[in-house]
C-alpha cells in the first residue's frame, strides 16, 4: 500500500488520510516530497518544515509502517519501484484526475480515494496564522 503527498504541516486531514489508507489492509508506506519537489508543487517559501523533519512525523505515527522521500513532483517513479496493490490518494482527487493511476494500474495496482472530505490543509493553516499574527 502507497500513499503520498508533501505533508508540509501534519494536522488532522492528513491523520485521517493516512488511517483511512491503512485500513484497506497490508503495510503502509508514505510516499513524502522532497523539500524541492515540495517547493515545486507549492510555490515558494514551502516547505515549513524540511523533509527529514516531515518523515519523522509521519513515521511516529501508528498507521504508518515505512515513509520514503521522493524527489519528483508525483509518485511514478516510486510506484513502478515498490508496485503497490493499492494506491491510495485523498479525497482532494477523483478517480479520474490522479496523476500516477495510469502507472498504477500498468503495476497491477489499483487506486483508491480515501480520507475524510478536504475541509483541512496546510495552506489554509498557514491563512489563518497570517491572519492571527497581524491582529497583535
Amino acid at each position: 500500500m502507497l500513499a503520498n503527498g508533501c505533508f508540509d504541516l501534519l494536522h488532522v486531514g492528513h491523520v485521517r488520510y493516512l488511517r483511512a489508507a491503512k485500513e484497506l489492509g497490508g503495510k503502509l508506506v508514505v510516499g513524502i516530497n522532497s523539500d524541492e519537489s515540495a517547493r515545486q508543487l507549492k510555490g515558494e517559501g514551502r516547505p515549513i518544515v524540511p523533509a527529514e523533519e516531515r518523515a519523522e512525523l509521519l513515521a511516529a505515527l501508528s498507521d504508518v509502517d515505512a515513509v520514503v522521500i521522493f524527489p519528483e513532483a508525483d509518485v511514478r517513479a516510486l510506484v513502478r519501484e515498490l508496485r503497490p496493490d493499492i494506491h491510495a490518494k485523498g479525497t482532494d482527487y477523483t478517480m479520474e484526475n490522479v496523476p500516477e493511476r495510469d502507472e498504477v494500474v500498468a503495476c497491477g495496482g489499483r487506486v483508491a480515494i480515501v480520507g475524510d472530505p478536504k475541509r483541512h490543509s496546510s495552506s489554509g493553516t498557514l491563512a489563518r496564522l497570517g491572519r492571527g499574527a497581524r491582529r497583535q
